[in-house]
């Protein structure tokens, strides 16, 4: 085909064991395992017309209906990055229009949203010019494979639900490479989650993610990061299949703390989280201890609260949320996220 278009939405996620640190471009030196989200998406419509000079690809860029000369430049660098996975690029002009069901002053990373609905844009029109059809399966591989090029957390967005990214010595097709669905082993007690994200500070971070993973390089306790990640990750995939809450907790929390802890043991050190975190933290345990109710937190890469619970004291959560958490939110900000079922096709 010379021409045609395409438009996904893709979802963020939040990983509940992290990626944090490389053993190579795009390799995470451990597996990491999140829960897809719903609301929290990016919409990316793409149309493509077939050019006369195919040395590189072409593209015009919209966020939100207007120029972004930062959001421009991480897709120019994404596109480079996916030529050599897909070298019918060079030969289109790409016309792309992308937008957030977030307010990008949230605080929340976009890059697993953006990125995610970015790749599963291209293996699409890659598809449509080349007339390969693959089933499913394999399309969504390439795409979290493709994905993965330009955000490791991107390649997990592809799937909903439960998501592993990391190879697993017996958990079959787990890989460096791509992510893979969760669903197939996955117990009752974990359907049926949300995620309320506590948006302490919308500001942008001292320290990007980017800046984080090479800072990690040099980071004396990196390794035994890297060890406990692949041992959480693992200890977390034994929770989600025979329905231990209280595990997949102690692995949660101890995955927040530990992220944090390598920011503060970097050299120099710096801190992402906020007096206002910490304050919601104690009221968490507080909260926890006095209702006997078994639920996580974790944080991101930033000072902003994810409280994941299931569906059976939803009530109680939100109730909890409204009187004690959200006077410590940034004017009184916060996303009342669920568990999804991943990226869909939204023909425009």
């Amino acid at each position: 085909m010379k021409s045609g278009k395409t438009a996904w939405r893709s979802p963020s996620n939040i990983a509940v064991v992290k990626y944090w640190g490389k053993k190579g471009y795009q390799v995470p030196a451990n597996p990491s395992v999140s829960m897809t989200l719903t609301k929290c998406c990016t919409e990316t419509s793409m149309e493509y017309k077939k050019k006369a000079n195919s040395a590189s690809p072409s593209f015009d860029f919209l966020f939100q209906g207007e120029k972004n000369i930062l959001f421009e430049k991480r897709t120019s660098l994404f596109l480079e990055s996916a030529i050599n996975a897909l070298p019918s690029l060079k030969d289109l002009h790409l016309n792309i229009e992308t937008s957030n069901s977030f307010p990008h002053s949230a605080g929340i990373a976009s890059s697993a949203s953006s990125i995610s609905s970015l790749a599963l844009c291209l293996i699409e029109i890659n598809r449509q010019v080349s007339g390969n059809y693959e089933n499913e399966e394999q399309f969504f591989r390439k795409a979290s494979h493709l994905a993965r090029l330009g955000s490791g957390s991107a390649c997990r967005s592809i799937y909903g639900g439960w998501v592993l990214w990391g190879e697993i010595s017996g958990i079959e097709h787990s890989s460096d490479d791509y992510a893979i669905p969760l669903s197939d082993s996955l117990h009752r007690n974990f359907i049926n989650w949300y995620d309320s994200i506590l948006v302490v500070n919308s500001g942008v971070k001292q320290v990007t993610s980017s800046q984080g993973h090479t800072k990690m390089e040099s980071n004396p306790y990196k390794e035994i990061k890297y060890e406990t990640g692949r041992k959480n990750a693992l200890a977390s995939i034994t929770a989600l299949k025979t329905g231990d809450e209280k595990l997949l907790r102690k692995v949660t929390e101890y995955e927040a703390a530990s992220l944090h802890s390598m920011f503060l043991l970097s050299d120099p050190p710096y801190i992402l989280i906020k007096p206002e975190s910490l304050q919601i933290i104690n009221k968490i345990v507080r909260f926890r201890q006095d209702s006997g109710l078994e639920f996580s937190f974790t944080l991101d890469a930033g000072p902003n609260i994810h409280l994941l619970y299931p569906e059976s004291i939803r009530d109680m959560m939100i109730s909890f949320i409204k009187s004690e958490l959200i006077l410590f939110c940034e004017d009184g900000m916060w996303i009342d996220d669920i568990m999804g079922k991943g990226p869909e096709s939204i023909q425009k």
